[in-house]
């Protein structure tokens, strides 16, 4: 009997500790991973919301020196990455920790490619182009949305060009994810809410996508849950614990949904617009979302009508074409009560860009599963439309 290989799919992930109080085991887990001189890579933000430095307590009461490279930007430059590995090989170092959000963690990510496989980190943009393994990488998020730390995707800005790449291998999952809630205490609401779409995001794409299986689907939908109904409420009550505990959870189930099943078009076209404009990565999500899923739905109307009752919408017995425009109600009602609520224009983006944004998005590693198949130009009147 022969095997159909195009039904196959594989799933990775990393050792995930979760709970309060995780960030204080960077040092013991640094130790069990060889590590003797760690390079921790964070940004200013991280450093001056003090979670740094409780990563660096744990490090020096396990004994173990360390290096840190805090030279990191939103969205984070491919000259960025260089930099932090030669601070990698000055310092001598043998295994990386990140302490933040995406940026941070995906800078790490490129440091520890670029650590064992020499070149530049625009080398590997692409799938599995990474050879030799990376050092011990450990990552504790600050942020519930990039899930950066559980998945086997990295991007980066390339600076010259004004686009993100992506780079996607197996060989850059973390080593381990200390996911600890109380960082999330630190996030002003504007950030919560991005953070928390974004995730939100990575769970629908997850879903949707031409590569899911039922082993991503588990974590799509149940991530969807959790934010879905998660976030309102942590808008409204910033200071409880449960709900921290609710949007970081499914932060993570998203982050193991997207890293196996991939993501889609607003992935895709967010990244072109983050690189092209320098725009924060959960805005662009966000002012997407809405004008993807519009034309995606038909493609897909039983799967999103399962992201819709997943946001707790109750549509038995409801037509196509209703699900499709209450569903669209929801997510724009919670971008709203998020206050994200500008268009691309507002944010500078002119339609004169459509035609350089939609080249740079059709050529994105995301497009490849988003369940429509789309060419450049109806990416170019999704952007439009998002105007």
């Amino acid at each position: 009997m022969t095997s159909d290989i195009s039904k196959l799919r594989k799933f990775v992930a990393p050792e995930v500790i979760f709970g309060e109080g995780a960030i204080e085991l960077a040092g013991q887990y640094a130790v069990k991973h060889g590590g003797l001189r760690v390079l921790v890579v964070t940004d200013p933000g991280v450093m001056n919301a003090g979670w740094t430095s409780k990563v660096l307590e744990s490090i020096e009461a396990a004994g173990i020196s360390y290096k840190v490279f805090s030279g990191v930007s939103p969205n984070p430059r491919d000259a960025e990455v260089m930099k932090g590995f030669e601070v990698y090989e000055s310092g001598e170092c043998d295994s990386i920790i990140a302490i933040g959000g995406g940026s941070p963690i995906d800078c790490a990510k490129g440091i520890g490619i670029v650590a064992t496989n020499s070149g530049h980190i625009l080398d590997f943009e692409g799938v599995d182009k990474i050879i030799a393994p990376m050092p011990p990488l450990i990552c504790i998020p600050t942020t519930s949305g990039s899930s950066a730390d559980v998945s086997q995707f990295a991007i980066i800005n390339n600076v010259k060009c004004r686009t993100k790449i992506a780079i996607i291998s197996k060989a850059i999952v973390p080593d381990v994810a200390l996911i600890d809630p109380n960082t999330l205490t630190t996030m002003s609401p504007y950030l919560t809410a991005c953070t928390g779409v974004d995730a939100l995001v990575h769970a629908i794409e997850a879903y949707v996508s031409n590569a899911h299986s039922p082993m991503t689907d588990l974590h799509a939908l149940e991530a969807i849950r959790l934010v879905g109904s998660g976030l309102p409420a942590l808008l409204d009550n910033p200071g409880d614990e449960t709900l921290r505990r609710k949007v970081m959870l499914g932060s993570m189930q998203a982050g193991l949904a997207f890293s196996n099943a991939s993501l889609g078009a607003v992935h895709a076209m967010s990244h072109s617009l983050g690189g092209f404009k320098d725009l924060a990565h959960g805005e662009c999500n966000a002012m997407l979302l809405p004008h993807v899923i519009d034309f995606n739905f038909e493609t897909s109307p039983e799967r999103y009508a399962a992201v819709g009752a997943a946001l707790g919408l109750e549509l038995g017995g409801t037509s196509t074409k209703e699900t499709h425009k209450r569903i669209l109600e929801k997510i724009t009602g919670l971008l709203q009560k998020g206050g994200i609520v500008e268009t691309l224009a507002a944010k500078g983006v002119h339609r004169n860009d459509v035609a350089t944004l939609a080249e740079k998005a059709i050529n994105d590693a995301c497009i490849v599963t988003n369940p429509r198949p789309a060419n450049r130009r109806d990416l170019e009147v999704i952007y439009e439309h998002a105007l």
